[in-house]
């Protein structure tokens, strides 16, 4: 696939602003001197790998190869942990820049990254060589799986001192699951014991509310909760169109996106761009190309995405533009455009013997 200069054009400032995220060891932080997490560090190094930022790509796996903690886990700090400066907006920083968590959801998602890899470029060099780290990391995430097929979402320390499942976190584990077992199937390996616990998983998520978010307050507010498990691609068919009718208006505002909590006025741009591919999962393309569009409404003038938007006081609040949020857009505009053969990642679902 060819990526035309358009395109390029389009992403130029995005694709800077994660570039300039990125610290010398790899890793690609929220904001300047900001909080690490692996999740949104590999969502940025996703989107540079789809505009073929080789160097930058590198250095962001290889800074996970190389921090992967013994337990196949790695340290990270939890988002809703950043305050936020009242007065202008801006992340009030990050002082201590504890090492706080080891979230399961986090350490699986570097199979994704892999397989996503491995779609646009087709390395089984490259594929082996992570391969280490995305079984480590998969070990981890399966110990802290219950005999009732939920996954535990942190590793047991002081910041997570509950035995709690997360269905946002469990559907992204899903996903990040089944991209394992396919990287391990391109690579000759079966994994049969990761099938049953896929299989398990999803059953979980499907039949099994009550397993998930027990210890949260009204946790059904997150729109991710809502689109997830279509996203993840746990349910689909007519199954998805009901759930996703059922909350639309409640988390989608006409002509400017998805909601991060149904009670707040607060669009945000990661969740618009997510939906948009939930939406093209469910073949309603023209819908998803739409959704996505409302997202270009914040970009600043340097090209650069807003976190989100306050609609009742027009504002873009918070006044942040993380790497991850303009790599959600790429990612979407990738499955809906089909600009590198990452854009099937998540459209096409279910376990292939091999490419």
């Amino acid at each position: 696939m060819t990526i035309e200069n358009s395109e390029i054009s389009f992403f130029k400032g995005s694709l800077d602003r994660i570039i300039s995220l990125q610290r010398k060891d790899g890793s690609i932080t929220w904001f300047e001197n900001g909080i690490f997490d692996p999740w949104n560090h590999l969502e940025s190094v996703m989107a540079l790998n789809i505009f073929q930022y080789e160097e930058e790509k590198e250095i962001g796996f290889k800074y996970l190869k190389e921090t992967q903690l013994d337990d196949g886990s790695w340290y990270g700090q939890l988002g809703s942990d950043v305050e936020i400066d009242l007065d202008d907006g801006k992340f009030k920083g990050d002082e201590s820049n504890e090492k706080t968590i080891r979230d399961t959801n986090f350490s699986a998602y570097i199979a994704t990254a892999c397989w996503h890899d491995y779609l646009i470029n087709q390395s089984l060099d490259f594929l082996e060589e992570m391969w280490p780290t995305i079984e480590n990391a998969i070990s981890f995430v399966l110990r802290h799986q219950s005999s009732n097929g939920e996954v535990r979402w942190a590793a047991k320390d002081a910041s997570a001192p509950l035995d709690d499942a997360l269905i946002t976190g469990c559907c992204s584990i899903y996903k990040s699951l089944e991209c394992a077992i396919n990287c391990a199937s391109a690579l000759g390996i079966k994994k049969v014991d990761w099938e049953k616990s896929l299989i398990h998983l999803r059953d979980a998520i499907k039949n099994k509310p009550e397993l998930f978010d027990r210890t949260w307050e009204s946790k059904d507010r997150f729109s991710m909760d809502w689109y997830y498990p279509i996203l993840s691609g746990v349910i689909s068919g007519d199954e998805a169109k009901e759930r996703l009718n059922k909350k639309w208006d409640i988390f989608v505002i006409e002509n400017i996106g998805c909601k991060c909590v149904s009670d707040q006025p607060w669009v945000t741009v990661a969740e618009t761009a997510e939906l948009a591919i939930a939406l093209l999962k469910m073949g309603r393309e023209k819908d998803a190309k739409q959704m996505l569009s409302w997202s270009h409404k914040c970009r600043d003038d340097d090209d650069v995405y807003w976190m989100g938007k306050q609609y009742e006081q027009n504002v873009f609040w918070p006044a942040e533009k993380p790497p991850w949020t303009s790599a959600s857009v790429i990612l979407a505009y990738d499955a809906i455009f089909k600009i590198s053969r990452g854009s099937e990642l998540f459209l096409i679902d279910g376990l292939r013997n091999s490419l």
